[in-house]
């Protein structure tokens, strides 16, 4: 009778629709923590409801927003001329829309992120100041980007500059 429970026990271990890494890692862990098999399932649990709860206060604070234009274009510009442009955002959302965060792909680029929550239907800008001082880019196209991220989904946004240095 044993052996046929054992039989059983292997049988319905195979036959369930977890992962063999997941098993794994519940015997490795119950094994290694010394814990029994409720206070492994309590503590992921536990770990599961946190997560779920963060996902759902992000999905509650994040908003949409539009720009004017993802891209500019200042044309034929000089090497070392001092150029500026603005990227107008809009909260189309319901929530406050924060921009955490403005990043440029060079250092010839320098954006600025609006400092307060931009409210639902109101609108702000991102400067940028490109100031292109390399002369291994003379009479060539460039293209720089600035990445932008705020609590939306996708929490990335890229926008684009060009030109062409002369």
């Amino acid at each position: 009778m044993k052996i046929e429970s054992i039989a059983l026990g292997l049988l319905l271990l195979v036959s369930c629709g977890e992962s063999s890494d997941s098993k794994k890692e519940y015997y490795s862990a119950v094994e290694a923590g010394g814990q029994n098999e409720e206070e492994y399932l309590d503590e992921n649990e536990e770990s599961m409801s946190q997560a779920q709860k963060e996902m759902e206060e992000a999905a509650e604070n994040t908003t949409t927003l539009k720009f004017e234009k993802m891209e500019h274009s200042f044309g034929k510009i000089k090497l070392e001329s001092e150029n500026d442009c603005e990227f107008k955002v809009t909260n189309t959302g319901k929530k406050p829309l924060v921009v955490s965060n403005v990043d440029a792909s060079c250092g010839c680029t320098t954006p600025q992120k609006p400092e307060k929550p931009i409210q639902p239907g109101k609108s702000d800008v991102i400067k940028v100041h490109f100031k292109p001082s390399s002369k291994s880019i003379e009479g060539k196209p460039v293209e720089k980007t600035i990445t932008v991220t705020a609590n939306t989904n996708p929490r990335i946004t890229v926008l684009r500059i060009n030109a062409i240095v002369e």
